[in-house]
């Protein structure tokens, strides 16, 4: 759990004084995110897939760990055997249900058309989303959720563009 602490001048007992004297977040100190890592026992068929769908070329590090660079952020795909670096049973392949994989496209129709082969089966075909989105849902080998989506109206062609 994060906690915020907000500096009264007050000296509480228990809590350090790096905590009291934290400085709010400015342009220097703000994360960056950078990438996003799946977890699997098939390396490079979630790797080759992913390249098909990005139509980006993989960096294959080792035969357990690949990464796809974007814009934006980095698709990172790792073996199981990667696991115990980060403490045995901290992340488990082929059960995500509550994330979804997204990208933005130029036109999302056109790569359902593209994709329309090798993906066979598809979560939801093009649909425009109430967000002004328009979006293509399918799952990967491993079954993770991925969105392909193409702001359409206005309000969301805005907001993608900060």
């Amino acid at each position: 759990m994060v906690r915020f602490f907000l500096n009264t001048g007050r000296i509480v007992p228990g809590i350090g004084p790096s905590l009291l004297l934290a400085k709010p977040a400015t342009r220097s100190n703000v994360m960056k995110f950078v990438s996003v890592r799946i977890i699997t026992d098939q390396v490079g068929c979630l790797t080759e897939f992913y390249e098909q769908v990005t139509g980006q070329t993989a960096r294959r590090y080792t035969p357990d760990f690949a990464e796809i660079a974007l814009p934006g952020a980095t698709l990172a795909i790792g073996s199981t055997a990667t696991v115990k670096l980060f403490g045995e049973g901290s992340a488990e392949p082929a059960a995500n249900r509550t994330a979804i994989i997204e990208f933005r496209v130029d036109d999302v129709d056109a790569e359902f058309a593209r994709l329309r082969d090798m993906i066979g089966e598809f979560v939801q075909a093009p649909t425009t989303m109430p967000w002004g989105n328009r979006s293509l849902l399918f799952r990967d080998p491993d079954g993770t959720l991925v969105n392909l989506f193409t702001p359409v109206s206005a309000e969301a062609i805005a907001r993608q563009q900060h």
